[in-house]
């Protein structure tokens, strides 16, 4: 019973995902702003509410540390596992096509995970607000900060092309109050299937003895992902790579906001200080992975001679044995 929920809580935001890839391009062209920007802000939290919603539920009513975090970092991590699906289904390497600009995304990501990393090595050493860890408020302020730099980079982006013009008549036949409303409609079933997940994870870290820290970081992330996953895959079928690779790193910044969230909502005690050492695997495996895809992303690969480029291979690979050590770790 319990797989058949969660086949059913995946269904859903399977089916959401699809419309909210489509809708959230026509939000794009409709209010005039980039692929990139809607990718890693609308788009990004729109996908990530499941995260929040799984988090709170985690930490508020459940009081599941280490489901609320291994959620936000698997998550992380199988959202750059993306980026390999992205470019097996392209003829060429995704990293060849994508802007640079992306590389402000992934700056800022990595700066969001060393404080995170810090403060899970740091435990009950870190001075406290409240109940509140120190680096809490930090990941809040820096997501804002990413934001706003990213916004700024992109106006000015858009501002010397002019090769975009000919998008705004692709929606033309859709209207804007249309397009919000179906998005809106899309989010809220992303949203109800989310409010299953902490439970069934739980649930299913008792059935099977995996550990709660494991089952966070593996079966609920990848749950919570899916939106990701449809998303970013159904933004590359129409087109729009920058809006799918947007989709991906802006998760990734929205799901280290709620990390600081979690905090907030988890009354008893600086959250990464009560949770298993197990997820700093998960952590050093997301700043792998996020080098390797600059690296591909500013040297330029070009070719690839498999299914995908050596960039992306390599960030699968990472994920593999991440995700290996993990169980081995798992408590």
């Amino acid at each position: 019973m319990i797989w058949i929920q969660f086949l059913a809580a995946a269904l859903v935001i399977v089916f959401a995902g699809v419309h909210l890839a489509r809708y959230g391009d026509v939000l794009g062209e409709k209010i005039g702003l980039g692929r990139s920007w809607v990718g890693v802000v609308l788009l990004a939290a729109t996908t990530s509410l499941p995260e929040l919603f799984t988090g709170f539920g985690s930490t508020a009513l459940s009081a599941l540390p280490d489901i609320a975090v291994g959620d936000v970092l698997g998550s992380c991590m199988f959202n750059l596992l993306i980026l390999s699906f992205m470019d097996a289904i392209q003829p060429e390497p995704i990293s060849a096509r994508a802007h640079q600009g992306h590389a402000l995304s992934i700056g800022f990501g990595l700066l969001l995970l060393g404080v995170a990393g810090l403060a899970l090595l740091a435990g009950t050493r870190l001075p406290v607000v409240g109940w509140i860890g120190l680096s809490s408020p930090v990941l809040i302020a820096l997501y804002f900060v990413s934001m706003r730099v990213i916004f700024t980079h992109e106006r000015r982006r858009r501002a010397q092309e002019t090769q975009e013009v000919a998008d705004h008549l692709r929606y033309a036949e859709t209207s804007v109050r249309s397009a919000a409303l179906r998005y809106t409609g899309a989010a809220v079933l992303v949203v109800s299937a989310a409010l299953w997940l902490p439970q069934l994870g739980a649930e299913l870290a008792r059935q099977t003895g995996l550990g709660e820290a494991f089952v966070g970081s593996l079966f609920i992330a990848i749950t919570t992902s899916l939106p990701e996953i449809v998303v970013s895959l159904a933004a590359v079928r129409i087109g729009a790579l920058d809006l799918g690779i947007g989709n991906v790193l802006g998760s990734n910044l929205f799901n280290l906001l709620i990390l600081g969230l979690d905090d907030v909502f988890y009354r008893q005690g600086p959250l990464l200080a009560q949770v298993d050492a197990s997820h700093g695997v998960t952590i050093l495996a997301v700043v792998m992975m996020n080098a390797l895809f600059l690296i591909g992303l500013t040297y330029r690969v070009m070719t690839k001679r498999f299914a995908v480029a050596w960039d992306t291979g390599a960030i699968a690979a990472v994920y593999v044995t991440a995700v290996g050590l993990a169980y081995l770790l798992r408590g």
